[in-house]
């Protein structure tokens, strides 16, 4: 259903000049296999995986070292392609030995040292670790110039990419149940996350939020249920600015308040109702024209009647007045009386 073309390792090539007269610009990470010489000590990645049951280790979750081939010159040397750009980073796709396939995550600006930034991310990957509508984190690597997180790779890609694929390439267009699916795994993710209690030996972390919801981190399966990424990875990198001319993102609603930098469960709440209102058609539309006009899906009847309900969550989840919001536990039963064609009321 969606074809996708990579950047190739020769055209993300560019020379040292090129990047400092477009400061703007991020460099892939293949491009710093031109700066390792004299890289005297290979670094290797720390990775997570499903024996690290905090009951297994005495309560403690524990990251251990990779296998001694996958290092940071390893990873350098997969081949590959950028699949996006961000304010914390770049998203590229990576191809391991043995053909095994991921994605890496990139960040820019990594204020927080070492031994904090692993003991972050550990915790994101073990929340991660226990709810199937969240990426699964892979591994991690801090060195002096790199900082990046290896996860899970989608061959579908996005929710973004699809709904672009068919806006804008002819693509076919999701159907009504495959939007609805999607929607379900969205909100139950978010809600998950909701659900978390904050670590009592680290207060500055907060595993209750997501921080980073768009329609570009939802990442979907084959059978188009979907999974969150980025989870936590705002609490890992600072925003920077940077130029995304290559890539078209949709506009938000309201410039005011999507995509806030404000950790909080309501701007989730907030960005859940954007992400809605794109599966629905009706990003960008002014207010009084959402109830109007046909759907890029088609609908009659009972499910007309499903796609109007959610139109009317998604309203009160963009509502300027953050107490007037929904709560995600809220939005989860919403949902439920949704697929059973309940109305939603006030």
């Amino acid at each position: 259903m969606l074809s996708r073309a990579f950047v190739t390792k020769h055209q993300i090539r560019r020379n040292f000049n090129d990047h400092e007269e477009n400061s703007c610009r991020s460099m892939s990470i293949y491009e710093y296999e031109e700066f390792i010489i004299g890289f005297k000590q290979d670094v290797p990645l720390v990775f997570f995986d499903e024996n690290n049951d905090p009951n297994r280790n005495h309560g403690k979750s524990v990251a251990h070292p990779c296998e001694p081939r996958l290092t940071l010159k390893e990873v350098l040397r997969a081949s590959g392609g950028v699949m996006g750009e961000s304010h914390l980073g770049m998203t590229e796709k990576i191809v391991l030995l043995k053909g095994k396939i991921c994605a890496l995550k990139r960040f820019r600006k990594v204020v927080i040292k070492k031994n904090e930034f692993g003991r972050r991310i550990e915790k994101f990957a073990r929340v991660s670790r226990d709810c199937k509508q969240l990426v699964p984190i892979t591994a991690y690597l801090y060195s002096k110039r790199i900082k990046f997180v290896v996860c899970d790779y989608y061959p579908m890609g996005s929710l973004a990419d699809l709904l672009a694929g068919a806006r804008d390439l002819g693509q076919t267009a999701l159907e009504w149940k495959q939007r609805l699916k999607i929607i379900a795994c969205i909100a139950n993710g978010i809600a998950f996350i909701h659900s978390q209690y904050p670590p009592k030996d680290q207060k500055d972390i907060q595993l209750n939020v997501h921080g980073n919801v768009k329609a570009s981190n939802v990442m979907i399966n084959m059978d188009f249920s979907a999974c969150l990424s980025d989870y936590g990875f705002a609490q890992l990198a600072e925003r920077t600015e940077f130029s995304d001319t290559w890539q078209k993102n949709p506009p938000p609603l309201d410039d005011q308040y999507a995509y806030c930098e404000l950790l909080s469960q309501k701007t989730d709440v907030y960005n859940f109702g954007i992400i809605l209102l794109d599966i629905l058609g009706r990003q960008g539309m002014k207010k009084e024209e959402m109830g109007n006009g046909e759907f890029e899906f088609f609908v009659q009847g009972k499910e007309r009647k499903q796609v109007y309900n959610l139109l009317n969550i998604a309203m009160k989840c963009i509502d300027s007045d953050l107490e007037s919001r929904p709560t995600m536990k809220q939005i989860v039963i919403y949902l439920g009386d949704v697929l059973r064609a309940k109305n939603y009321s006030n």
